[in-house]
């Protein structure tokens, strides 16, 4: 299986030069592929990407010469992408959908990355990881946070600038998991927006909430980088700074998330979940902010992927089951607007937090549509 292991570097001031020079050479690349991509479309001919490499080879060296002083794969995986989104494109247009046409990159609005490798292990430029170094293509030892943290075949690898921070993505191909399972229980989950995610058995994960703590600081120094001069040191200065606090935010986002879905994965052979339409949710302006800020789409996705990784099985039930409005005794729809947060009926007195009320629910309707697939699984 291909996994991803992103890593921070630490590049001295001549490293952060040449990745510099080489995000400005992807994006030089890839704008100058897609302008022939046009200019030869228009002209009735059928350009590919292996096209466009060779003739990128046949005159870099007179044309762009500045194009020397990084790997030459940072040029050639620049147009594969372009032929990845355009294959995309393509694909998304038989579909009968309707995707947005490939796009110039723009320096100071598109992200800086580039793959320094060409991802083959008989690459006489390939990437090697020893220790809490990697050696790259023209570059050398560049310092690593941490260790690879998966064992197998490199298969390649992206560097990307996050605020002022440059890390590496490693692909590895490798049958090796980390974590084990510690328990074969089964649960069910309700996610939500004041709790990221209820089980059934009273257990609750609590959202990071950053955006909602640090909204105040984003206002402040936005105002600030509108006062400053365009192209001023000082407006740079404000938007790393801004840069960094959203950087900040992702992370403790991405912190709870992790943890949440990990131990969930661990703990249970069998999970289920809503299938919610989180795209949908999100045409609500009174809640989206909200549903945003908790994450629920990525909650969803990250769920899915470990499972997949640890032998989990996932049961979404319909979304239209009405599991919070839903009495788990006597079958009663009641009334449960989002500020009511106990459920209560007449019947045996019950009375239960609604999130805890709402994946009980969801559990016994996954239970009851489970397949006889999935029963095999659970019996393993």
């Amino acid at each position: 299986m291909l996994l991803v292991h992103k890593i921070r570097l630490y590049p001295n001031k001549h490293q952060l030069d040449f990745f510099k020079k080489s995000a400005g050479v992807a994006r030089f690349s890839y704008n100058w592929a897609l302008a022939e991509w046009q200019k030869q479309y228009a002209a009735g001919n059928k350009p590919t990407e292996a096209k466009l490499r060779v003739e990128l080879n046949a005159i870099k060296k007179e044309e762009f010469p500045w194009m020397l002083e990084v790997s030459k794969n940072v040029p050639q995986q620049a147009i594969k992408n372009l032929g990845v989104a355009f294959k995309n494109f393509f694909r998304k247009v038989k579909n009968g959908e309707n995707p947005g046409y490939p796009n110039f990159k723009k320096k100071g609005k598109s992200k800086d990355s580039f793959k320094p490798d060409g991802g083959s292990s008989k690459d006489t430029n390939a990437l090697i990881i020893k220790d809490k170094k990697v050696t790259i293509p023209r570059l050398g030892d560049v310092r690593l946070a941490e260790e690879l943290r998966f064992n197998g075949k490199i298969t390649g690898s992206t560097i990307s600038r996050t605020a002022d921070k440059w890390f590496i993505a490693v692909t590895v191909d490798t049958n090796h998991i980390p974590h084990v399972r510690e328990n074969q229980a089964v649960c069910g989950v309700d996610v939500g927006i004041s709790c990221l995610a209820a089980l059934d058995n009273g257990k609750f994960y609590q959202p990071a909430k950053a955006l909602k703590v640090y909204e105040e600081k984003l206002k402040r120094l936005a105002r600030q980088l509108s006062r400053k001069q365009k192209g001023s040191s000082n407006r740079r200065k404000s938007a790393t700074e801004i840069a960094r606090l959203y950087y900040k935010i992702s992370c403790l986002r991405s912190d709870v998330t992790h943890k949440a879905t990990t131990d969930i994965i661990l703990n249970n052979v069998f999970v289920a979940t809503e299938d919610l339409n989180i795209k949908g949710m999100l045409k609500n302006h009174k809640v989206a902010k909200a549903i945003s800020d908790a994450s629920l789409y990525e909650f969803q996705r990250q769920l899915e992927y470990k499972a997949s990784l640890y032998g989990t099985t996932i049961h979404k039930v319909d979304r239209w089951f009405p599991s919070t409005k839903l009495c788990m005794n006597c079958g009663t729809i009641h009334d449960m607007p989002l500020n009511k947060r106990l459920f209560k009926c007449a019947c045996n007195d019950l009375e239960i937090d609604r999130d805890t009320h709402a994946a009980q629910n969801i559990l016994r309707q996954a239970l009851s549509e489970v397949t006889p697939l999935e029963i095999e699984a659970l019996a393993c």
